[in-house]
């Protein structure tokens, strides 16, 4: 029965693809249509990157939900000051405004909600050099409810106040880039032709200089360290503040000045966050396994599951890249409850933007990047971009060497004003000698009596290479249905191919404590695909005074190994203090050969509430279904197995002032259990439990801050079965409860921060081997952790530009197994950072464990552990135009 469900669902999948493929032909025909005789803007510039402007400042940041008032800017006006320009936008409702700010290169953009321009002229105003230093200046209807000013500066970004006038409307005070001095040479005020009918007065220039500013300084910066959206924890991009849960976001900026070139350095930001698995930054692993809350966690791209690899080696096309810590299943299905990874990727721009960079490094390290967007035709409604890079590393251990090869393109066409679709594609090309094993405990973090294993030695076979490659395709439709409800409908097709021809791994160390036991594995191949499909309805509504962002949603996913073969052999032992390679393999003794299959369905349903200004409510539920199918090509046999499950998930935030919003929160998440018990019963899926409350505060118009407190429980757990040998039983549980503490932005002018303070307490707290495991904390799992990363850059004078950064990471002891039989030990490691920009030219020089500390990143167990990278330095230079 249920394999008929499935073979239907996946008919729907199908289908549903179908649909997604040709109706973009569809949507443009009948855009088309309605386009005849009537005019689409498309030449106004945007920003893929937006950022709103601080939800502290009165009135004109009020969150104005009516969509239906359309305010009216009735004229434009741009004057001098002995600074630069001011820009006014005359109306008599300024507080009824939202205002989102973002930039790209010399543009400073400005958004205004729910506004429209009713010009004597017209609906566009433009004005060339109007003050030296300021190329153009210029106003126009983004859409049915929105204004777009630009404000270009000459020789950089241009710095703007932000003013409300009560007489005359919103006032933007902008600074030109050119020298004071020069500025006298310009007319006391300028107004573009024809700005007015002849005969209408003009009325008396008001000065922004003597009205109070609003609380936040807009600097025209590309990016910041405070990122106040996410879409990781709603699926739409809401405001931080307004969500029941704990998420955080590192933006761009973090990852440029801390020279980031893979995920496992990303990652290191992320309070409470450890590696474990193998990955590493000093490792030739494709997918980076991490922990958080101390359990595992999951990795999404844009939203949408992948299948694997979801956090590849390469960050040269990502945005941001969010955490939603605790349960997520409700969103994203099923998945561990330690938190949902959301990397965001770079998307096209209006405006032509090319940047390139180069970084050379200790350990032999040489990267090259290039991101080039823009449009592809007059109108600007096809756009690209594209992301590629090469990095090639030899790392700290002996014949390591890392070579990696990225590409990323992108391409967006906006059909109409109300429907846009995206397609998009990744590959990667991995090659690696010598990919670190790990070492053993004893000689490590342990005593040895023969003394300390160098850290730098290779455990495996150094004629060991191994390839990998993964790709993704895919494509996102989004279409307006009206101005209250959306549709959007996206699909990613990925594969992953991955092999070597013999790897060493350890199995055991003799009484010696220097000689370790290995086995070999020989012509491993690791072969799948993943298929996702997601459509979303995404509508607002009222019910009386209370208002409705309501989501519903059906996820299908399938993931199919195509193969997975290899066989086992002896390997021979290695001396760890005198280690001799190249020895003969043993012949292979046991192989193995198989495929499988998972197919899932998912149906979510979430609804945000507002019951009044400064209360929310979160509600959402989920069901799934999945089944999945192994056969083992050797013995031919096939076994398969299905289970079903539901999600719930309840917040609400309170927000007694506009800048602080308290919230409580319950979710829950789900991971399939394959097999059965001795009876033959089916196992329920483990299940995550989370209870979250805690504070988000907006200290500053830039300057956020987070503070939780949380309760996780994970139960459901197979342990091994004491009364029937071979077989387990479902009695396990682990709890994790802790406080975090998270702030980010910016301090000052120049100062920013980014970083955080994690306790945790992780513990065993129901197994039924052995009553001395009850009580013992989860490996991997710090109970203090934190990280502080902050940068000064000159803000004026011959050194503007000039910019320091300066970074500590603590982690305590962490448990290297379950059973507890050995500790990490804790350490402290700095990083330093020294930059310079001028103009499109930027070059800096990062130094990473500054002090050369010795330290261990994970272990899987007492004779793999793996330890950090030493001292070392990397010089970048890059050049945007």
């Amino acid at each position: 029965m249920r394999s008929n469900i499935l073979q239907r669902l996946w008919r729907f999948f199908i289908f549903n693809l179908g649909i997604g493929i040709f109706a973009p032909l569809l949507l443009t025909q009948a855009a088309l249509a309605k386009s005849k005789g009537s005019q689409i803007i498309t030449e106004i510039p945007t920003v893929a990157d937006s950022q709103p402007l601080s939800t502290t400042a009165k009135n004109l940041l009020s969150q104005n939900t009516d969509n239906d008032l359309v305010v009216k800017i009735t004229q434009v006006k741009v004057n001098t000051t002995n600074k630069g320009i001011e820009v006014i936008l005359e109306t008599t409702a300024s507080e009824k405004l939202q205002i989102d700010i973002k930039s790209q290169g010399n543009n400073f953009i400005a958004e205004i909600k729910n506004a429209q321009l009713f010009l004597p002229s017209g609906n566009k105003f433009s004005q060339q050099q109007p003050v030296q230093g300021i190329t153009t200046v210029t106003t126009t209807n983004f859409d049915a409810n929105t204004i777009r000013l630009t404000v270009t500066g000459e020789a950089g970004l241009p710095v703007v106040e932000l003013y409300d006038s009560p007489k005359e409307g919103l006032v933007f005070g902008v600074a030109s880039t050119a020298a004071s001095g020069q500025l006298g040479q310009q007319p006391p005020s300028q107004q573009p032709e024809p700005q007015q009918p002849p005969n209408q007065t003009q009325p008396e220039q008001p000065s922004a200089e003597n009205d109070e500013p609003i609380e936040l300084v807009v600097t025209g910066e590309q990016d910041g360290y405070r990122v106040p959206n996410a879409s990781a924890g709603t699926r739409t991009d809401m405001p931080l503040r307004d969500i029941p849960q704990s998420i955080q976001v590192i933006p761009q900026e973090v990852l440029r000045d801390q020279n980031v070139t893979n995920t496992a350095e990303a990652l290191k930001n992320i309070t409470g966050l450890t590696l474990s698995g193998a990955g590493g930054a000093n490792t030739g692993t494709v997918d980076v396994q991490f922990k958080t809350r101390g359990f595992d966690g999951n990795a999404i791209r844009n939203g949408l599951p992948t299948g694997f690899a979801a956090n590849s080696l390469e960050v040269s096309n990502i945005e941001r890249i969010e955490l939603l810590k605790g349960p997520a299943s409700v969103l994203f299905g099923q998945g561990s409850p330690g938190g949902t990874l959301n990397i965001i990727t770079k998307q096209p721009l209006r405006d032509p933007f090319y940047a390139i960079e180069a970084t050379v490094g200790s350990d032999d390290l040489y990267r090259s990047a290039v991101d080039l967007s823009g449009p592809l035709n007059n109108s600007k409604t096809v756009l690209y971009r594209l992301n590629t890079s090469y990095l090639d590393r030899d790392g700290t251990t002996d014949f390591f060497n890392k070579k990696v090869f990225f590409i990323a393109p992108v391409l967006r066409w906006d059909i109409s004003e109300k429907t846009n679709l995206t397609l998009e594609a990744d590959y990667t090309d991995l090659k690696t000698e010598a990919n670190p094993r790990g070492l053993p405990a004893f000689g490590t973090v342990l005593p040895n009596p023969n003394g300390k294993i160098p850290l730098n030695r290779y455990i495996g076979e150094p004629d060991n290479n191994e390839e990998g490659r993964t790709g993704r395709v895919g494509y996102r439709l989004e279409h307006k249905l009206s101005d209250n409800w959306s549709f959007r409908n996206a699909f990613n097709a990925g594969f992953s191919r991955y092999g070597f021809d013999k790897v060493a791994f350890p199995v055991g160390l003799e009484d010696d404590k220097r000689t370790l036991d290995r086995i070999g594995i020989l012509d491993q191949k690791e072969y799948s695909n993943s298929y996702n499909l997601t459509t979303d309805v995404i509508g607002k509504f009222s019910t009386g005074s209370v208002q409705h962002q309501l989501l519903f949603g059906v996820d299908l996913s399938r993931t199919d190994t195509i193969e997975s073969s290899g066989g086992y052999g002896t390997a021979p032992s290695l001396n760890l203090f005198n280690p001799v390679y190249g020895q003969p393999f043993g012949p292979v003794t046991d192989k193995y050969k198989y495929s499988g299959s998972t197919d899932t369905l998912g149906v979510y349903v979430q609804d945000q509430v507002n019951l009044t200004n400064n209360l929310k409510l979160l509600l959402g539920g989920r069901f799934d279904t999945s089944s999945s199918t192994s056969r083992d090509k050797l013995a031919n046999t096939e076994s398969s197995d299905s289970s079903d499950a539901f999600t719930p998930r309840f917040g609400i935030v309170y927000q007694p002032i506009e800048p602080i919003s308290l919230y409580a929160s319950y979710s829950r998440s789900f991971t399939p259990n394959s097999g059965v018990d001795f009876f033959g019963n089916l196992f329920q899926p483990q299940r995550g439990t989370q209870y979250e409350v805690g504070i988000k505060a907006d200290i500053s118009s830039k300057l956020s801050a987070t503070l939780a407190f949380f309760d996780l429980t994970k139960s459901n757990i197979l342990t091994d079965d004491p009364d029937h040998f071979n077989f387990q039983i479902q009695i396990g549980e682990q709890r994790s409860r802790g406080i975090e503490l998270g702030l980010s932005g910016e301090i000052l002018p120049g100062w920013k921060v980014f970083g955080g303070y994690a306790y945790t307490n992780a513990q065993i707290t129901n197994d039924n081997r052995t009553s001395t495991v009850v009580g013992n904390r989860l490996n991997n799992t710090p109970e203090n952790a934190f990280n502080l990363w902050t940068t000064y850059e000159i803000q004026k004078g011959a050194l503007q530009g000039l910019g320091f950064g300066v970074g500590f990471f603590f982690v305590s002891d962490r448990q290297g197994d379950l059973a507890n039989t050995f500790k990490l030990p804790s350490y402290f490691t700095t990083d330093a950072a020294i930059f310079y920009k001028r103009r499109q030219l930027r070059t800096q020089l990062n130094f990473k464990n500054l002090f050369d500390v010795d330290y261990f990143d994970t272990a899987l167990n007492d004779l793999r552990v793996f330890p950090g990278e030493p001292f070392t330095v990397q010089g970048t230079i890059s050049w945007e135009f």
